[in-house]
């Protein structure tokens, strides 16, 4: 409730000028990316069902890398564990930079993306659940698959339909999937972890804090940095956690503010420049190209498919799930705070956001090689609805925002009208500064 003096900043309401343009740039990138993704999904499908079906499970099972380090691993091996910790590591620095220097580091302002990032995360589960409470055979392992928001997935979507959003609206969701990649990590760690090997975990806190040591004081040198991740890396791999871990974890090393107050980025903005790119143009694609070729042939069939109560819960939770978590997560606070839906949006625009939420695509697919087994048939079935799935929440969701892009169009005029010609849009120049 609120207080009386107290203050409550309108849901969806506009953020400063600053972190607009640099939520502008990072989406335009992951937009690149998410186009690269879904050509790398789409490759992988026909390929995989086609008559050289074989020659593509062959290429994903090709063993490369040192042995006596245990590092012998597939190539599709090295794309979850190692290309997806540059995916992770990326995902860590821009959720530090949020809550530390970004619009997000005021409580009321992260109240709404991380409630709606939990209830978009907790509702799915309890419907996969609920799906496969008696299912038995391990079923219930999977219950973390229809978690996830894979933004890249996301904004290609919304670049194919051409729908102009909001700057709040494109905000929140950059915000939520973030919040969304942490819970998941925090979720791989905990719950998918097998046999845990406490020596190696320890050496690796050895690299992981020269790493910080070394960031903290701005060094920037890749030929220190790099060999310090990669062992870093390489030992939580061997501790039986879940490598990409590690990328978090030397993520929240990295120091977001400058030493000197000045323009300029921080350290954490400079990684991320720099990264982000490998991550979204390469490292997201290539997993994806390695984890969504499941043959339905091999599958039984996509009846079978269908028939299965995993793939049935990945697909509910995904469609139905995400959207009654989000939306309901952020009625939920408009209801505890009694703040009022910025001027313009309504709850259908939140609505088909919520519905977006529901693309859980890179994260999803992990999550099922970890629960089930890569090249499983209940991995398989996994695929399937977690391709399913996304597609459908794909479709809503475009359904749902075309009928509002006119009016969007307005929204965005509006926030893009600079009669000046300062290079700040006029309806941020009212707005008190920052400290």
């Amino acid at each position: 409730m609120v207080t009386p003096g107290s203050r409550m900043p309108r849901l969806f309401a506009r953020g400063s000028w600053p972190e607009v343009r640099r939520v502008g740039d990072i989406l335009r990138t992951e937009t690149v990316g998410g186009v690269l993704l879904l050509v790398a999904a789409v490759l992988a499908l026909a390929w995989a069902n086609s008559p050289w079906s074989e020659s593509y499970r062959a290429l994903g099972a090709f063993e490369i890398g040192p042995a006596a380090l245990h590092l012998d691993l597939s190539l599709a091996t090295w794309a979850a564990d190692g290309l997806l910790a540059i995916f992770f590591f990326v995902a860590g620095l821009e959720l530090k930079r949020e809550f530390v220097a970004g619009d997000l580091r005021e409580p009321r302002r992260a109240m709404l993306p991380v409630a709606a990032a939990v209830g978009g995360m907790a509702v799915p589960a309890l419907i996969y659940t609920a799906f496969n409470a008696g299912a038995g055979d391990g079923a219930l392992a999977g219950w973390a698959i229809p978690t996830a928001t894979d933004i890249a997935f996301a904004l290609a979507v919304l670049g194919v339909i051409n729908t102009h959003l909001p700057a709040a609206m494109r905000t929140f969701l950059l915000t939520l999937a973030v919040v969304d990649d942490l819970l998941a990590i925090v979720i791989i760690a905990i719950f998918y972890t097998g046999s845990l090997s406490f020596g190696p975990l320890l050496l690796a806190l050895i690299p992981l804090a020269i790493f910080g040591v070394l960031v903290q004081r701005r060094v920037r040198s890749w030929w220190l940095l790099l060999p310090l991740a990669a062992v870093t890396w390489a030992l939580v791999h061997e501790s039986g956690v879940h490598a990409t871990v590690a990328g978090v974890a030397l993520a929240f090393t990295v120091p977001v503010l400058r030493r000197k107050p000045g323009p300029g980025p921080g350290l954490a903005e400079h990684f991320e420049h720099r990264f982000r790119p490998v991550s979204a143009g390469f490292a997201v694609p290539v997993f994806a190209f390695f984890a969504a070729g499941v043959s339905v042939a091999g599958a039984g069939g996509l009846g079978a498919s269908l028939t299965d109560s995993v793939a049935v819960g990945v697909v509910v939770g995904l469609v139905a799930g995400k959207a009654a978590g989000v939306l309901g997560a952020t009625w939920l606070v408009q209801r505890l705070t009694r703040a009022r839906l910025a001027e313009g949006l309504g709850w259908w625009d939140v609505f088909g956001l919520a519905l977006l939420a529901g693309i859980g695509f890179t994260v999803s697919l992990l999550i099922g090689e970890l629960a089930f087994g890569a090249g499983t048939e209940r991995d398989d079935h996994t695929k399937i609805g977690v391709l399913l799935g996304s597609l459908l929440s794909a479709a809503l969701a475009t359904v749902v925002l075309r009928m509002r892009n006119r009016h969007y169009q307005r929204i965005c005029s509006i926030e893009e009208r600079d009669t000046n010609a300062d290079g700040v849009p006029d309806v941020y120049e009212d707005q008190s500064p920052r400290t």
